[in-house]
């Protein structure tokens, strides 16, 4: 296995010191320009790669940004991550992306990895319903914000969309389209989403004189189409099947619509169905799917600039002020297909 080139074999083979070499890399307009050009072809000949790590390490400043979502898988967080990584990469920044894959125990694994690489910061959407793990981490002095996610309880900053306002615009669109019945299929209940989500469904029935048991609740362990297949097959299992079903997210609302598609369930005839989040696959899918669209791209690019600017208060020769905010966007309907049967 071949060893990697050091600074000091530059050294050794441009007949300099260790410190000129440095110079070269680092100030490179206060050596003579014979022995620069010396160094520098010394450097080419032996593929030296100065360690980036081990000079942010010595900085105190690593260009490492982490972002730790629940599922990769699911188009939302990527287009999370795709406005973290733009917002970052203007500010000479990397990113880290990691997958909790909504377990407490994987977070808490990519935490310590965070703590251990001294990342700049990190960017959140939290797995464990306790808040033990952010404890956990609080206490590395990383800064941190939420995404998706308001900061209940804490400090930090956090960029999130109005659940409530969400689950309210999905139930009162089929409302209003005459559905008495509706099925939620949730998600882990652990998860604060998926409870704002429920709480703005239940509103929307208020709103229209429906009790809460209008609404039928079908809870799932994950938020991925597997489980919105088997969501879909309980709630054709029913005896008193809804009429219309809104789901935690659009992974789970193109599952139920699977299992409809096999079962000879037509939707939106016999069936209306309501995602959430917009992901590209919604418009696209067989029957084009309503979806409550929230800002996934913005809501990356705006967790990460508020991380940015906490991180480099003081820099730039004057004390810049950071104050933690917590941004609240506003989610949209999208109405579909899917959701477009008359009653």
């Amino acid at each position: 296995m071949a060893q990697s080139v050091g600074i000091k074999d530059v050294a050794r083979a441009a007949g300099v010191s260790v410190g000129t070499v440095s110079n070269v890399i680092n100030r490179p307009d206060t050596v003579a320009g014979e022995t620069r050009a010396r160094v520098l072809s010394a450097i080419d000949r032996l593929g030296y790669v100065r360690s980036e790590s081990a000079r942010q390490l010595r900085a105190g400043r690593s260009r490492i940004m982490g972002l730790l979502v629940l599922d990769m898988g699911n188009p939302f967080f990527v287009d999370v991550a795709r406005g973290a990584e733009r917002a970052a990469r203007q500010a000479g920044l990397g990113v880290m992306v990691c997958n909790s894959a909504q377990n407490a125990a994987e977070e808490a694994e990519y935490l310590s990895l965070f703590a251990e690489q001294r990342v700049r910061g990190v960017l959140l959407t939290p797995a464990d319903a306790s808040g033990r793990n952010i404890e956990g981490f609080r206490r590395h002095g990383i800064p941190f914000v939420l995404v998706d996610r308001v900061a209940e309880g804490t400090t930090e900053c956090s960029v999130s969309v109005d659940d409530v306002a969400g689950g309210a615009l999905a139930v009162r669109h089929l409302v209003d389209a005459g559905h008495r019945t509706i099925a939620y299929v949730s998600g882990p209940p652990g998860l604060n989403q998926v409870r704002d989500r429920r709480t703005g469904a239940l509103c929307a029935l208020a709103e229209a004189g429906l009790a809460p048991e209008a609404l039928r609740e079908l809870p799932t362990e994950r938020l991925d189409v597997a489980a919105g297949r088997d969501a879909g097959a309980r709630l054709l299992g029913l005896a008193d099947r809804p009429t219309a079903v809104f789901c935690a997210n659009d992974l789970l609302a193109l599952g139920v619509l699977q299992a409809m598609y096999a079962a000879g369930v037509t939707v939106p005839d016999d069936l209306a169905i309501v995602g959430y989040d917009d992901i590209e696959f919604a418009a696209a899918a067989a029957v084009p799917l309503t979806s409550v669209r929230q800002p996934a791209v913005t809501m990356g690019a705006l967790a990460a600039e508020l991380l940015l600017e906490e991180t480099e208060q003081g820099e730039g020769g004057g004390r810049r002020t950071h104050e933690h905010r917590r941004v609240v966007l506003q989610p949209e309907l999208v109405v579909r297909r899917s959701s477009l049967a008359a009653r």
